[in-house]
């Protein structure tokens, strides 16, 4: 499979210890003006900064993503815990119908940058969003799309209890992350390997990130020599995952 251009890539992570033995590196919610923001959830308002991140490093505007030529994947693992226990624990929230919760991150990014291309949400871990990424090399090369963005944003704080009961299951610490990938057509090369796992495989970064996980590892690896090979990978429930891609630099990219 043809491997997609790398337009630009923003990546927010959580910096700061959480007090407690939950061990949370957390977000803050972004703030931004307007009264159509006052009741967003906080994973919204993270996807949203994560697009406007990806744009400052592709020295891209806005205009240049809008339109119905640009696709949109969304990934995540935790969406549902936030709302599902806000809704479940009736705290007077936002939130009307917690299922629904994927779809509300993606469709406000769609109505502030005006994206209306295809979509497409993937729940679940980092093979998700390695997943995500090959359907949006698909979706290129087929011509479906002239751009496609990956976005993957995962929140814990709301449900830190929850996740201490269950650490034995992921590496510590959970990191808040919200990340977006632009991708345009390419000429370099995309493979992609999935196999069930007795035992999870080591994600090769201090702290558990999810679905977002790949999308911080390709900002440290992006800086590959042309024609270099990039590697990631990641684990979830059982399942191993490993994406690999010679990519070449998009027209028109920052330097």
């Amino acid at each position: 499979m043809r491997a997609p251009a790398i337009r630009g890539l923003g990546v927010l992570e959580g910096e700061e210890e959480r007090e407690g033995p939950d061990r949370i590196l957390a977000l803050p919610r972004p703030e931004r003006a307007g009264d159509r923001f006052r009741r967003a959830t906080r994973e919204c308002l993270l996807g949203l900064a994560a697009v406007d991140a990806m744009l400052e490093d592709g020295g891209a505007s806005r205009k240049e993503i809008a339109g119905e030529r640009t696709a949109l994947l969304y990934v995540t693992a935790a969406a549902y815990g936030a709302s599902n226990r806000e809704f479940i624990e009736r705290q007077g929230g936002v939130m009307h119908f917690a299922y629904t919760a994927p779809a509300v991150v993606s469709a406000e990014v769609a109505i502030e940058f005006g994206v209306a291309g295809p979509y497409d949400i993937l729940i679940g871990g980092a093979p998700a969003t390695l997943r995500a990424i090959r359907q949006a090399a698909r979706w290129l090369e087929a011509g479906i799309c002239d751009r496609a963005l990956v976005l993957a944003v995962e929140i814990f704080g709301e449900c830190a209890d929850l996740y201490a009961r269950y650490r034995r299951f992921y590496r510590w610490p959970l990191v808040e992350s919200a990340a977006c990938l632009w991708l345009e057509p390419g000429a370099g090369e995309l493979s992609f390997h999935s196999a069930r796992v007795a035992r999870r495989g080591d994600p090769g970064r201090a702290g558990e990130r999810f679905a977002a996980g790949p999308l911080a590892d390709l900002r440290d690896r992006r800086a590959a020599p042309a024609g270099g090979l990039i590697e990631l990978s990641g684990w979830w429930r059982g399942e191993y995952a490993r994406l690999e891609l010679r990519p070449e630099r998009a027209r028109g990219s920052a330097a």
